[in-house]
């Protein structure tokens, strides 16, 4: 194990900046991941695209057989898109809450991390989107829902529509063609918010009937270096009736979970999971996997099924012995946020239309940078089968400059694919060329 002594301050800042590269990321794709030996440092190795948006017309790049567009531009930190049944598409804005620095560490995390954001300001409100004529360009743009609190997941049951802000599950009436709401929301269920607020983004979904909702809810730590008791019902997603507001953990041990969706031949949850840093630039994969009812994914104890994590004070074996190892590996550090299924994705070919896209939002603390893309996972009998398929990329520029980061992925009423890109400020939409 490779451990650094004590340095001076700007040596620590000389050591982030000069990051340790990292190993083939096509080596952790698909079930059965490479997992190399635990590599510790005193400061994590770091290297973080700086953002400098989209200009001149510039646009990522797409597959063969597809074509890019901007659907809508000039946003304030757009990290969600959702579609309406009648077509309308919501775009979540959100400003993330600030967290207290706890370690020194924190100082040079944040420090270096800051250049991966975006610098416009940022908004936390829903912008609704309507494009009448399908040419791909809405005519209509009106703020449906203003003030809220780092809002992330959305989710319509019938004329309810829920908001998953970052500390409650908020119900607003809605009614169709609306582009407007004042009337004051019901709060259907309080969520683990401040003061720490490690991972504050909310994924949320409805169950196929209705009846429930799932809300995923990360952690307030990167391997509990806050303290247990600040990891209260975190690291895991809920299980929320929605018409009483009672929760239960429907699955744990799930860092931080994002982009929870219902497999559509199956009926199955599953979610993409943001792992745990700090182990060295290729561990831990981040990963989409299925979701069971009761099971432990393994945080803080172990990653990847039952391989233990030293760091986490005390051990506890026999939650590790439990552990379940999850379906599908993206690669270390490229932070999943966004995933969605694909059976209506009839704007594109038919070869994107039986699996799912996950929006990876791009690393930050290994050498060569991964993820600031989008792929497509096929899937096969309700589960997914290959090597992922790189779908839209061009996200850094020639000269390693981040024009955009990818987050939240959704199907429009059309078929086409929309991104939320939350570092260019833009949400994009892709169809068959």
């Amino acid at each position: 194990m490779k451990t650094l002594t004590f340095l001076p301050g700007s040596a620590i800042l000389l050591l982030a900046a000069c990051s340790s590269g990292g190993g083939n990321p096509d080596d952790q794709l698909g079930p059965n991941p490479k997992l190399p030996a635990i590599n510790q440092y005193l400061v994590p190795p770091m290297h973080v695209a700086h953002v400098e948006p989209w200009a001149n017309g510039a646009k990522p790049t797409v597959a063969q057989g597809l074509k890019i567009a901007p659907f809508a531009a000039d946003f304030h930190n757009v990290r969600q898109v959702y579609t309406l049944p009648n077509g309308d598409v919501l775009a979540v804005e959100a400003k993330g809450p600030e967290e207290p620095v706890n370690r020194p560490k924190d100082i040079v995390v944040g420090f270096i991390q800051g250049f991966g954001h975006s610098k416009v300001k940022a908004e936390s409100r829903i912008t609704l989107l309507r494009d009448v004529d399908g040419d791909g360009k809405p005519e209509l743009r009106s703020v449906l829902i203003d003030h809220l609190n780092a809002p992330f997941g959305v989710a319509l049951v019938g004329s309810d529509l829920y908001v998953a802000n970052t500390d409650a599950i908020l119900c607003f009436p809605y009614h169709t063609g609306q582009t407007r709401i004042t009337a004051k929301p019901t709060l259907l269920t309080e969520l683990p918010g401040g003061p720490i607020d490690h991972h504050w983004t909310k994924s949320l979904v409805a169950s196929p009937d209705g009846s429930k909702l799932y809300v995923g809810i990360g952690s307030n730590s990167n391997i509990t270096e806050n303290g247990i008791e600040a990891e209260h019902e975190r690291a895991r997603i809920w299980e929320v009736d929605r018409l009483t507001g009672a929760h239960r953990p429907y699955a744990t041990g799930l860092r931080n979970p994002n982009g929870l969706s219902f497999e559509p031949t199956t009926g199955q949850l599953w979610t993409v999971v943001n792992e745990r840093d700090e182990l060295g630039p290729d561990l831990v994969p981040d990963y989409m996997t299925s979701v069971k009812d009761g099971a432990f994914y393994g945080w803080p104890y172990s990653y990847y099924g039952q391989h233990v994590d030293p760091r986490v004070r005390p051990q506890r074996p026999d939650l590790v012995v439990s552990a379940i190892a999850p379906d599908y590996a993206l690669s270390s550090h490229v932070a999943p946020l966004g995933m969605t299924f694909t059976a209506n994705a009839t704007a594109l070919p038919p070869q994107y239309r039986s699996g799912a896209f996950v929006g990876e939002h791009g690393s930050w603390n290994r050498g060569h940078l991964n993820g600031y893309k989008v792929v497509y996972i096929a899937f096969a009998g309700g589960r997914p089968v290959g090597k992922p398929i790189d779908v839209v990329t061009g996200f850094i520029s020639k000269n390693g400059k981040a024009q955009g980061r990818p987050v939240g992925v959704a199907i429009d009423s059309r078929g086409a694919l929309l991104i939320a890109d939350d570092g260019g400020n833009v949400v994009w939409r892709v169809t068959g060329g």
